[in-house]
């Protein structure tokens, strides 16, 4: 499909409900990825009709099985808005199709008819959702007889078998939390089950927060995390309404824009329990406040993906001029298509030139004959705007370039930084680029201590982590009421002292892959801040 230009204005007489005018946004697909109008509506006499029920958001397509990046996604999550990246962008979970319905006001109501899911999706110590072994195990029997001591001894030996294992962390500090009696609780919603990695790099963030509030705690309350296994989109609405009929929890952190996300979101919103999410969180210079889910008056990853867009191709024509640039991609992600259009966006600025753009979906695709071809094109960067869970595929098109002589510079998004690619890419992929959020320096007081912290280096998804759970237990212990942390959330808050960088808009910070000893296991490599 050739590219068309949307500004959400329809121009073919029909009526969009919930469409608002806005910036012309480029689309390749079908529908606007701002507002979900068709391509129809921006074409005069064509009385195209939107599909019914369906709104494709910003970082949507059509697939309907979730997906995190975050670790969105999320990431995210981990988002923006009004001028700096929030620390849920980690939250975000990768490409889905809302579908939205009308979202009422924040008041108490009663509980809908749904089918249980026997509360198996939640635990505050009780269950694993992360590797289990003995000894957390044992945390587990004994958190679920209520024997404090014996949770404690056993969780503190597990994490100190394995310190880099957030989940047997936030479980010790929850027994202690219950030891004492009274805490303060507040929840927080992974792809435990689903991708157990982004899950424990997020997890780990709000592990660091936890310790360091209950170190500092002078009141005598300890925060207690709940952790939810947010994996399975089809019970989302269940295990949102338990969570709801827990008054003692009294807010959220986490959660993406899949349309299972999006239906406990709109449950939580109805009952007053405030959460920071992608859909719902909004930053406008240091503060931040929550948002009606509906209201979409600036689109996250759109923001987000042009920045990282332009700190590309910026940093290519740095290196070399006219940059001659081909784009991998993957058209089953809406990530990826978007981050492709902004990198195309991006070229007339730095007088770059599109080589050609390359499908790695397409049954004919070949690393080694895709580079092959782009050197004989005069191609000599080469950006892999991929989801995180082309991973292989990635390392492929590394090996395929180094074993043709390494004729590409290689670049990239943040669905690429990860461990996989380190260990599977070995020294193929020494030298990559990367637009991340956030990366390790030296020199970083949080990454220092979270070195210490967790024996190894930490993620972006980490360091949002910690920023997003400070925010909220900040205005929980203020507020120790889920109608106060609504109302405060709902009108903003003032942020300080933030780890995340929240002016990332005119250049996302790049790292690249270098030989050290501080990357995973099972990798000679390490993602090094570029300066």
């Amino acid at each position: 499909m050739s590219s068309w230009t949307c500004d959400g204005v329809p121009k073919d007489g029909k009526q969009y409900p919930g469409v608002s005018p806005h910036a012309p946004q480029t689309n390749t697909g079908p529908d606007c990825i701002i507002c979900g109008l068709p391509q129809e509506a921006m074409e005069p006499g064509k009385g195209g009709q939107k599909k019914p029920g369906k709104t494709v958001v910003a970082g949507s397509s059509g697939s309907q099985s979730p997906s995190w990046l975050i670790p969105l996604i999320i990431a995210i999550i981990v988002l923006i808005l009004g001028g700096g990246i929030a620390a849920f962008f980690l939250l975000k979970p990768q490409d889905q199709t809302l579908d939205p319905s009308p979202s009422p006001s924040p008041t108490q109501t009663t509980s809908p008819s749904v089918t249980p899911s026997n509360g198996e999706s939640v635990s505050r110590g009780e269950k694993l959702f992360l590797a289990s072994t003995p000894n957390k195990q044992a945390g587990a029997d004994a958190f679920t007889q209520e024997n404090w001591a014996d949770a404690i001894a056993a969780y503190e030996t597990a994490v100190q078998a394995d310190p880099n294992d957030p989940e047997s962390r936030i479980y010790l500090h929850n027994a202690q939390a219950k030891q004492a009696g009274n805490p303060i609780t507040i929840a927080v919603a992974v792809p435990a089950t689903g991708s157990s990695d982004s899950a424990a790099e997020i997890l780990r963030g709000v592990a660091k927060y936890q310790a360091e509030y209950n170190q500092s705690s002078t009141s005598g309350q300890l925060l207690e995390v709940a952790i939810i296994d947010s994996s399975d989109p089809n019970i989302a609405p269940n295990v949102a309404q338990e969570i709801i009929n827990t008054p003692d929890i009294l807010g959220i952190v986490g959660y993406g824009i899949d349309p299972g996300s999006q239906a406990a979101l709109q449950q939580y919103e109805s009952a007053g329990v405030a959460v920071l999410s992608p859909l719902t969180s909004s930053f406008q210079g240091s503060t931040l406040k929550t948002i009606p889910i509906d209201k979409k008056e600036d689109e996250l990853l759109v923001n987000y993906l042009q920045a990282v867009g332009k700190t590309l191709t910026q940093y290519a024509a740095q290196q070399q001029t006219s940059p001659n640039i081909a784009i991998f991609y993957n058209p089953d992600s809406g990530y990826s298509q978007q981050l492709q259009q902004e990198i195309i966006n991006s070229l007339p600025e730095v007088q770059g030139n599109l080589i050609q753009q390359i499908d790695i979906t397409s049954p004919n695709f070949d690393a080694n004959t895709a580079v092959s071809n782009l050197q004989n094109s005069g191609a000599t960067i080469a950006i892999l705007a991929l989801s995180k869970n082309k991973v292989p595929q990635a390392v492929e098109i590394a090996k395929a370039n180094e074993n043709n002589g390494s004729p590409l510079m290689l670049m990239g998004g943040d669905e690429l930084y990860n461990a996989d690619i380190l260990v599977q890419g070995g020294d193929a992929i020494a030298g990559i680029f990367l637009a991340v959020p956030w990366s390790f320096s030296p020199t970083d007081e949080f990454a220092q201590d979270a070195l210490q912290s967790w024996k190894g280096r930490v993620s972006w998804r980490t360091a949002t982590a910690y920023d997003a759970t400070k925010a909220l237990v900040e205005t929980v212990s203020q507020n120790p009421d889920r109608a106060m942390v609504f109302q405060a959330l709902s009108n903003g808050i003032t942020l300080s002292d933030s780890t995340t960088n929240f002016n990332l808009f005119n250049e996302v910070p790049l790292v690249k892959a270098v030989k050290g000893n501080e990357g995973p296991k099972g990798s000679n490599y390490q993602f090094d801040s570029l300066k």
